[in-house]
């Protein structure tokens, strides 16, 4: 069974193309113009162990808000068609990740219901301007865009954390974790892991 989506979008802010493959290794190739945006994205891809393609051009010249939401978008329309009827997944992923200072738990459900709940950010944090052009807001909006289309439960909370490229990049770090363990193959799951028979 391929869990693979490529999913196309373009409106008058951007255009978007979007190609996973869920049971990847982690290679990555990622270009949305929003350098720090590049870098969380490869991280997921990586560390998620998902083959990802992003290829994204917006209008940058306003700021990176549309290109960031739009990108999110696509990527969880992406991963919501990969996983199909998700037949035999493990469902639930829970991971805590540290990066020096900074410490992130990140828990997902498939659940097929949209959800997403993101605490813990310093003080600060969401003004914070990371690369020129990333505002520290974008990733509570990224998180909540991703649960949303991907039909997601999702829940982030930073523990602890004072360099703001640490707080983001654990956030990202361990949403790739917990996807990862959600979406794994489970050999003693032979239907949907849901009483309703269906995710």
């Amino acid at each position: 069974m391929s869990r693979t989506a490529r999913i196309e979008r373009q409106t008058k802010e951007s255009k978007v193309l979007v190609e996973v493959d869920l049971d990847g290794s982690g290679r990555t190739d990622i270009s949305t113009g929003v350098g720090f945006y590049d870098h969380m994205l490869d991280a997921f891809g990586r560390h998620a162990l998902l083959d990802l393609t992003v290829q994204t051009e917006g209008d940058t010249h306003i700021d990176a808000h549309h290109t960031v939401e739009d990108t999110a978008i696509v990527l969880g329309q992406a991963l919501r068609e990969a996983l199909g009827d998700k037949t035999g997944v493990r469902r639930f992923g829970d991971a805590t990740v540290p990066l020096d200072e900074a410490l992130v738990q990140a828990v997902v459900d498939v659940s097929g219901r949209p959800y997403c709940v993101h605490t813990g950010e310093p003080e600060g944090q969401q003004y914070v301007v990371l690369g020129g052009d990333y505002l520290g807001s974008l990733t509570q909006h990224v998180f909540e865009t991703i649960a949303f289309h991907a039909h997601l439960a999702l829940h982030v909370r930073v523990l602890a954390g004072r360099e703001p490229h640490h707080i983001v990049e654990t956030q990202f770090k361990a949403f790739a974790r917990a996807f990862r363990d959600a979406i794994a193959i489970d050999p003693r799951e032979t239907g949907v892991p849901s009483t309703k028979g269906s995710l």
